[in-house]
C-alpha cells in the first residue's frame, strides 16, 4: 500500500489550504455579529460577485456552449446562498467553535448523497469513522445546551439547529459541484454559481436585510471583517473544485475538520474565552473518527477510483472521435460524388474541390 502518492498530497496540501480560508470565514462572520452586524446575506453577495466578474470574463472570451443546462446552476445557487445564510446566522446564536464543530454534519449527508446518485462505495471502517465523528458533534450540542461558563451565544440550540440546516445544504451544494465539475467545466460552474447566486441574493437583501445595511456606521472595524470574508470565500469558492475533481466531497469535508481546532485557538487567543472541556472531549472523538475513515483507503480501491475516472474521459474521448468520423465519412462521401459529376463537367469539379477543401480546413 502507498499512502504518499501525489494525490494525496496534493488532497491534503490542498484541503489545509481550504480549512484555513473557513476559519477566517468564520472569524469575519463572529467579529461582525460581535459589533451588531447582522447581514449574512450581504456578507455572501459580494463573494458572488466576484465570482461573476472573474469567472464571468473567461466564459465570455471563450464563447463556447454551455456544457450543463443553465436551470441546474439556479438550483445549486439558491441551495448555496441558503446555506450561507443559515451558518452565518448563526453565529449570532452560538458560539464560533460549535458552529466549525457543528458544520461537519455534512460529512455523513455527503457520504449518504454520494452513495445514493454518485454510487460510491463505502466500506464499514469507512462508516465507523463516520459515526464516531457524528457522536462527536452530539457531545458539542450537549456541551452548548448544559454549559454554564460559556459566552458564546445568546440561544446556542437555535444557533446548532441553523448549523445542522446549513450544513446539509452545504452537503447538497458539495455533491451537486463534484458532479457538474467532473462531467462539465469548473470554470462555467463557478462563472453561473456567482451569477445565479448573486441575483437570488440580491433579492433577499431586499426583502430582508435592507434596513439592517442602511443601519450600519462604517468603520475600518467593521469594513476590514465584511470585506475579507468576502475575499476568503472567493478564493475558498475557486479552489474548491481542484479538490472536488481529484479526490471527491467527502475529502473536502473531511480536511474541513481541521478547522475546527484553528477555532479554539481563535477563541482562546483573539477572544480570551474559556472553553467548556467537552469540546475537548468532541476533538477527540473528531481527531479519531478522520484517522479511521482515512486509514480505510486501499490501494485497489484507489486503483478503481482512478480507472472510473480514466474510464469516464475515455468515454468521451471516444465520443468526441466517432464524431469526428461521421463527420469525415459524410465529406468523403460527397467527394465521391463529386468526383462522378467532375467527369461531366470539369469546371464545376474545380470550384466544388476548392469548396471541399475550405470545408476540410475548417474541420
Amino acid at each position: 500500500m502507498k499512502f504518499w502518492t501525489k494525490k494525496t498530497l496534493i488532497g491534503l496540501g490542498l484541503g489545509q489550504f481550504l480549512s484555513l480560508l473557513i476559519t477566517s470565514t468564520g472569524f469575519s462572520s463572529s467579529e461582525l455579529s460581535r459589533r451588531g452586524i447582522n447581514v449574512p446575506t450581504s456578507q455572501s453577495f459580494l463573494n458572488y460577485v466576484l465570482l461573476t466578474i472573474v469567472y464571468g470574463a473567461i466564459i465570455l472570451y471563450r464563447r463556447q456552449a454551455l456544457k450543463a443546462k443553465w436551470y441546474y446552476y439556479v438550483i445549486l445557487g439558491l441551495v448555496d446562498v441558503e446555506a450561507n445564510y443559515l451558518v452565518v446566522k448563526a453565529y449570532q446564536y452560538t458560539s464560533l467553535t460549535s458552529v466549525m464543530l457543528l458544520d461537519c454534519w455534512s460529512i455523513p449527508a455527503v457520504m449518504l448523497l454520494t452513495w445514493l446518485f454518485l454510487h460510491t462505495k463505502y466500506r464499514f471502517k469507512k462508516i465507523t469513522g463516520v459515526v464516531i465523528c457524528v457522536a462527536g458533534l452530539i457531545v458539542v450540542v450537549f456541551s452548548d445546551v448544559h454549559a454554564t461558563d460559556r459566552s458564546g451565544g445568546s440561544n446556542p440550540r437555535k444557533g446548532d439547529s441553523l448549523v445542522i440546516a446549513g450544513a446539509t445544504l452545504y452537503a447538497i451544494s458539495n455533491v451537486s459541484e463534484e458532479f457538474l465539475v467532473k462531467n462539465a467545466d469548473r470554470v462555467e460552474l463557478m462563472a453561473f454559481l456567482g451569477l445565479f447566486g448573486a441575483i437570488i441574493s440580491a433579492i433577499q437583501i431586499s426583502i430582508f436585510e435592507r434596513n439592517e445595511l442602511s443601519s450600519i456606521h462604517w468603520t475600518a472595524g467593521a469594513a476590514f471583517p465584511f470585506f475579507g470574508f468576502a475575499l476568503a470565500m472567493f478564493l475558498f469558492y475557486s479552489f474548491v473544485p481542484f479538490l472536488l475533481k481529484v479526490n471527491g466531497s467527502t475529502m473536502l469535508n473531511l480536511s474541513l475538520l481541521t478547522s475546527d481546532m484553528w477555532a479554539v485557538l481563535i477563541r482562546i487567543f483573539a477572544y480570551h474565552e474559556k472553553v467548556d472541556w467537552m469540546y475537548f472531549v468532541s476533538f477527540a472523538a473528531v481527531t479519531i473518527g478522520l484517522i479511521v475513515y482515512s486509514g480505510g483507503d486501499k490501494e485497489g480501491d484507489l486503483q478503481r477510483a482512478d480507472v472510473a475516472d480514466e474510464e469516464a474521459e475515455r468515454s468521451k474521448h471516444f465520443e468526441e472521435e466517432a464524431s469526428s468520423v461521421n463527420n469525415n465519412q459524410g465529406a468523403v462521401a460527397g467527394s465521391s460524388k463529386i468526383g462522378e459529376s467532375s467527369q461531366q463537367n470539369f469546371s464545376k469539379t474545380e470550384n466544388v474541390e476548392n469548396k471541399t477543401t475550405r470545408i476540410g480546413i475548417k474541420l
